[in-house]
Order: structure tokens, then sequence, then C-alpha cells
């Protein structure tokens, strides 16, 4: 694949890049965590995205000051190795979603992220049965302040090692038996190609149940690039055919420049 230049290189633009609007793009803050957040989102809305994903809430507002919202907000909803899965968690998880979900909605924040924690020797069954349990006892939060909840799908392969919402069919299990609009799954692509592939037609069954995707390079979570094996443009097309009105957040850590690896992203995922 060509190099492009460096973002400096890019022309300034007096109004923000018009793309085809079939994808709402975001960008995940913590995999550009040496750039200003200001900066990251004037450039961010330049180049046409529409959102900042995984702000804390003392960041939450600044989005808006480029004509951006925060597409998937942190709201002390547990830990990846320690969070629904077990129901000792349940009460402190409660408490924080009661506080920071309503200021999620007052700021504009579409979705927050929880998690199922590791299995430390539980049955998936039992940790499906508890993580049931504790987005019940949250999701009346989400329904009331019109902010959807998702639980995230990581690979238990290469980077979260014992994590047990680690297949889509365990996700879609606890979403579906919970039965909210304001409980979803975070279809993270870049985990699912690693743990059981079949994207499209997983995604294209199943979108209902998915409010939020991930992006990620394959292997090794970098650019979306001809080094690496997922076709990004063909899993947007499959994404675009089933309507999706969510956004898809890019989650690599750039190798190159880092604003011109994400510029390239969100050009190849325009379609």
């Amino acid at each position: 694949m060509a190099s492009l230049p460096s973002a400096a290189a890019w022309p300034q633009q007096s109004t923000p890049i018009k793309r085809k609007g079939n994808i709402k793009q975001s960008v995940s803050r913590w995999c550009y965590k040496d750039i200003a957040l200001d900066k990251l989102c004037s450039y961010s809305a330049e180049i046409g995205c529409k959102a900042i994903d995984l702000l804390g809430s003392e960041e939450w507002d600044v989005p808006a000051k480029y004509g951006l919202v925060c597409a998937m907000g942190y709201a002390h909803g547990g830990e990846i190795k320690s969070a629904m899965n077990r129901v000792e968690n349940h009460a402190r998880i409660e408490e924080a979603f009661r506080q920071y979900i309503p200021l999620a909605a007052k700021a504009g924040v579409v979705n927050v992220i929880t998690f199922s924690g590791n299995r430390e020797g539980m049955s998936d069954e039992e940790g499906a049965k508890n993580t049931i349990i504790g987005l019940n006892r949250v999701k009346k939060i989400g329904e009331d302040n019109g902010v959807t909840i998702c639980i995230e799908l990581l690979n238990s392969k290469v980077d979260h090692h014992d994590y047990m919402c680690d297949h889509s069919a365990w996700g879609l299990e606890v979403v579906q038996a919970v039965n909210s609009p304001r409980v979803k799954l975070l279809y993270d692509i870049y985990h699912m190609q690693i743990m059981e592939g079949d994207l499209i037609a997983t995604i294209q069954k199943n979108i209902d149940w998915i409010a939020h995707f991930h992006t990620g390079g394959v292997p090794h979570r970098h650019e979306l690039d001809g080094t690496q094996e997922v076709q990004w443009d063909g899993v947007m097309r499959g994404i675009v055919t089933t309507n999706f009105k969510g956004y898809v957040a890019h989650e690599f850590v750039p190798t190159h420049d880092p604003l011109t690896s994400l510029r390239q992203a969100v050009d190849l995922c325009d379609v």
C-alpha cells in the first residue's frame, strides 16, 4: 500500500470532509494518548468523523466543542477482569451507573461500557446467569436516561486471557435474556476475528443486539491496511446493509504517523 504524507501535510479543511454518511465513524481516545484531546477532536471533525470513544466523565463535554459526541463513555461499569459475572460487583456498578449515566445523558454520551470479567474457574453458565442478574439490575437506569449499556466482546486468546465474554454466542445469550433496548453488545471486530471470524454473517444476523463496533487490524491491532487479514471495506458494506444507525469506532494502535493512519482508516471505511 502506498505511503501517505504526514497529517501535517494534509490541507486544512475550511469545512469538514463530507463523508457518505453510511458509517458514522468514531475514534478511540486511548489509541492517541500522546495527542491532546482537543487536537484529536478538532482533527477528527475535520476528516469527517462524528464521535470520540472511551472518555471518562471529566472529558465528556469536550467533543461537543467540535460538533462531535462521545459515542462510548466510561461510567465505572467494572473492569475487564472484574465486572458483571460476579454478583459481589453488582452493587458498586449499580451505584456508579446511578451517578454517571444521568450525567452521560446530559452530556450527550450515547453508550457506556461494561464487561463480563474473567472466569477464574467460574463456568460460563454461572457467569451468564450472574451477568444477566447484574444487567437486569441496571437496565432501567439506561432506559430512563436514553443511554445504552454495552457489554464488550473481547478475545481471550491474545489480549485478555480468561475473559468470559469472548464469543458472540455468550454475549448474545446474555443480552437477549435481559431483553432491553438499552442493553446491547459492543462488537469489537478485532477481538471477534481472533476468536471466531465469520464477521459479516454474525453481524448481519444479530445486528438488533449490537449497539456499537470497534476496529483494529488483525494481527497486532495496528493500522487497517494490507498487512493484516480483515477486508475492512467489505465488513463496513456488510454493516451498511443492516441499516445500522450507531457508530464504528477505530481502536487500533498506530505504528506510523497517528493522524495520517487515522485519516487512512476513515477513508477506507467510508463506504
